[in-house]
């Protein structure tokens, strides 16, 4: 009998308050469709004599977790702003890059694109070519899709699931619709 696949769970709960909580439901809903589940919040981490050097060592263990890992599955929920945390963003990334197994959720249904318009506030102009601009001069990028391109365009193309759930605002980052859809449809392929 194989051993299952390990999947690195991304995302920015680690800094929630209740965090501990928050990993230990992901990680046994991740064992109950029958994977092994890799938290970066499971980390040891050896003392260092400066932040800085603290910090490096977080970067390493968390990459070692992926280089472990079969797959991720990134939570792409908007945090601290507009787009997605970039720590998460990183870890898809790498996990892309390295021709892993690709998952990604959002408990907020408005696109990359509505977000934007909104932080715009309504200050917003066409260009010679059409293309929307805010009033700094950057255009908006609309390809409904749920974050940035490269993040959206990369599961998608790499068959992976983009499951997309309007939660509570006050359940951001503890409804766990959209990672479940995930873990389905990933079950579902293995």
């Amino acid at each position: 009998m194989s051993s299952p696949l390990k999947l690195y769970l991304a995302g920015p709960e680690v800094f929630l308050p209740d965090a501990r909580a928050v990993l230990d439901e992901k990680a046994a809903m991740t064992r109950a469709y029958g994977f092994e589940p890799i938290c970066p919040g499971d980390l040891a981490i050896p003392p260092a004599p400066t932040k800085r050097q603290f910090g490096l060592n977080i970067s390493e263990i968390d990459e070692s977790f992926m280089n472990r890992a079969d797959g991720v599955i990134a939570n792409l929920t908007p945090f601290r702003g507009i787009a997605a945390d970039p720590g998460t963003v990183f870890e898809l990334g790498y996990m892309c890059g390295a021709g892993k197994i690709v998952a990604c959720y959002t408990n907020v249904a408005e696109t990359h694109y509505q977000r934007t318009l909104a932080w715009y506030e309504g200050k917003l102009s066409r260009d010679a070519e059409g293309r929307m601009r805010g009033p700094d001069g950057h255009s908006l990028e609309d390809f409904d899709m749920i974050e940035n391109l490269m993040l959206h365009g990369g599961v998608e193309r790499r068959g992976g699931p983009v499951a997309v759930h309007e939660a509570e605002p006050e359940k951001l980052f503890t409804d766990l619709t959209a990672f479940e859809q995930c873990l389905k449809a990933l079950a579902a392929r293995v």
